[in-house]
């Protein structure tokens, strides 16, 4: 029996554990935090999202970016202060704006497989976390968005995702609460929406039961490679392991660079915020389809009869967690904008960091040493594509040292994701 550990248990590390206990691994997963899901995947937007799997690396993102570099409530902010890290992921982001229409293409494959994946993993274990497979509604309120949201819509369907367009008056129909000029947009039927923090806490039951070790409230002190496997010290001593499955999250690059890998991931918070739809009248005037504006960049999801989220933006500002009150305004404000009848009088604000690569696809696969596996840098799509990615890297270290040398990073193959599962 192969002996992993895996560092992180947020969404993609708890679902790499659960895909290993399907392989027959023996599965110790260290956390630092008490509790699953208490960083990224704890209060994000909620989206089981293909439709979102446009990737960020074009000019017009970098010149947005640019414009909106001084106003506090863009949906895009860059602290200006510069740092090493910073320019060279900044850097690399540029290089990958060649790649932009086959890394979306891509990342909407990958969620494609995934979607089945988790699906099954909630229906196997019994996980209640307020799913609604109601589809996901993108809107525009202007022609020119309209005109790029058509241009992504190829893509997409490049990728394999069905969806189609839809006028302002059948936006109306489908979603008879939300307010304000819609020019139009595209309804994706097969996306949906839930609490990745409940499907998440689920899981870590669910790997408890079967069988593995799950360590939280354990930090991990250094690790290294040792004789083929890897040596880990935390606070229950040194432990040796076959092999080690880095799904830390922003963290993953300070682990890798103790394993002699580079993992270029950047933090780039997102902010959320939670209302509690305590009366009638808030519960009667909020969506229950899902929603995502594309201009303002803010997704919106339905959780159960008394709980709606709103989230968006984009910060480079390093490992900040700060909850700005300038970065919680525009979310509400777009809630009072849509959904006139939905109280504001009490929010629940919350900010996380979205572990992003350059090219915006995830680092699944092995590292440089044997018994080294990644699995992380999923950014803001994290929940969608985390079933997939799970069991590729588990398929991965099942196959052992031959899929260690056979590459340095695994990623399904063009045009048939799902062979590679």
């Amino acid at each position: 029996m192969t002996h992993v550990a895996v560092i992180g248990a947020g969404v993609t590390g708890l679902t790499t554990a659960y895909a290993l206990l399907d392989r027959g691994c023996d599965v110790t997963v260290f956390e630092r935090h008490r509790y699953a899901a208490m960083e990224t995947s704890f209060a994000n937007g909620g989206q089981l999202s293909a439709s979102n799997a446009e990737v960020w690396t074009q000019w017009g993102t970098v010149l947005k970016g640019l414009k909106w570099m001084l106003q506090a409530d863009a949906p895009l902010l860059v602290n200006p202060a510069p740092t090493f890290h910073k320019l060279r992921w900044m850097a690399e982001f540029l290089g990958n704006i060649p790649n932009y229409r086959r890394n979306t293409v891509e990342t909407v494959r990958l969620a494609l497989a995934a979607r089945a994946v988790l699906f099954e993993m909630a229906e196997r274990e019994g996980i209640d976390f307020d799913l609604e497979r109601r589809g996901i509604l993108h809107f525009y309120e202007s022609r020119k968005d309209l005109a790029h949201g058509r241009k992504v819509n190829a893509l997409l369907a490049e990728g394999g995702l069905e969806r189609r367009e839809v006028g302002p008056e059948e936006i109306r129909a489908i979603e008879p609460a939300l307010a304000g000029d819609v020019v139009g947009g595209f309804l994706t039927p097969s996306d949906s929406s839930g609490d990745i923090h409940k499907f998440t806490m689920g899981l870590a039951r669910a790997c408890e039961r079967r069988g593995a070790d799950l360590r939280f409230g354990t930090d991990i002190g250094a690790l290294a490679p040792l004789n083929g496997g890897m040596w880990i010290e935390s606070a229950h001593g040194r432990e040796i392991f076959d092999t080690v499955v880095v799904c830390a999250g922003v963290e993953s690059r300070r682990f890798a660079r103790q394993l002699g890998d580079r993992v270029n991931i950047y933090p780039v918070k997102g902010y959320s915020i939670t209302l509690q739809l305590d009366d009638p009248e808030s519960q009667a005037a909020a969506p229950w389809i899902s929603l995502l504006d594309d201009k303002a960049k803010i997704v919106a999801s339905r959780f159960g009869a008394e709980r709606f989220r709103i989230a968006g933006t984009a910060e480079f500002n390093g490992a900040n967690r700060d909850i700005r009150a300038d970065r919680i305004r525009p979310l509400v404000d777009w809630c009072e904008k849509h959904f006139p009848g939905v109280s504001t009088e009490a929010v629940t604000p919350w900010a996380g960091l979205r572990p992003m690569t350059p090219s915006m696809l995830p680092r699944v696969g092995p590292g440089g040493a044997p018994g080294v596996f990644y699995n992380t840098g999923h950014g803001h799509l994290g929940w969608t594509l985390s079933g997939a990615t799970a069991r590729i890297v588990a398929a991965a270290v099942a196959g052992g040292g031959a899929a260690q040398r056979s590459a340095k990073r695994l990623r399904p193959a063009p045009g048939a994701p799902a062979a590679a599962l």
